[in-house]
């Protein structure tokens, strides 16, 4: 019963829609009407400005990392280190999912990035450490979030694999296993973003290329 209540909380508190509710608040517009239609923090950046796009960003962030690392600990205690991380992981995808599917708003929500970053934070924040290097290398070349986050998906399996021998301690194997499904997750979420690189619509952050930009003058 306690799992179950922990899993419907941490699902109600990803679904709260930051960027829907701040969107309406700042500019008094339905942020899915606008930019890419995505109720994300990057949509939120592009269409109503950068403060506003952070602002919503770190709540989003908080979602995942206080439903992972706080509420299983407040509701059950520390328990065995397997269970624990088992539910951590459980808590963490049901904020991600009430993010990407909210209840507030007809099912139509964010990406799931935001909230994926701060679950990953409460559970093995090195591993975010190197996506968000890889995310901004990449973004600051292309200036796609979408690209940029789908690449940040692809390192975090990589970097849980890899980083025990750099010396950190290994990831627990229900982490190792949640990490490998990420990137199918993140993929999925980004189909349509799929869609549009792939015809050269997608919409990007022209102000954010750093090499890519260098790179188009010299060539």
């Amino acid at each position: 019963m306690e799992v179950f209540i922990i899993i419907v909380i941490s699902y109600v508190v990803g679904s709260v829609p930051t960027s829907i509710i701040i969107a309406r608040k700042v500019a008094g517009i339905d942020i899915r009407e606008h930019g890419s239609g995505n109720a994300g923090m990057s949509n939120v950046m592009r269409v109503i400005g950068l403060h506003t796009g952070i602002f919503v960003g770190v709540v989003d962030v908080m979602k995942g990392w206080l439903t992972t690392a706080w509420l299983p600990i407040f509701i059950i205690g520390n328990g065995d280190v397997t269970d624990i991380t088992l539910l951590r992981i459980a808590a963490g995808g049901a904020a991600v999912l009430g993010h990407t599917y909210t209840i507030f708003a007809r099912f139509r929500g964010g990406k799931g990035i935001a909230t994926l970053a701060g679950m990953m934070t409460a559970l093995y924040p090195g591993a975010v450490l190197i996506c968000l290097v890889m995310f901004s290398v990449t973004f600051g070349i292309w200036g796609y979030v979408s690209l940029s986050s789908m690449t940040a998906a692809i390192t975090l399996p990589l970097s849980v694999l890899l980083l025990p021998s750099a010396g950190l301690p290994p990831a627990p194997q229900p982490l190792v296993i949640f990490s490998l499904i990420v990137p199918l997750f993140v993929f999925f979420t980004h189909r349509d973003n799929i869609a549009r690189l792939r015809h050269g619509n997608e919409k990007r952050f022209d102000k954010a290329l750093l090499l890519g930009r260098k790179l188009t003058k010299d060539g």
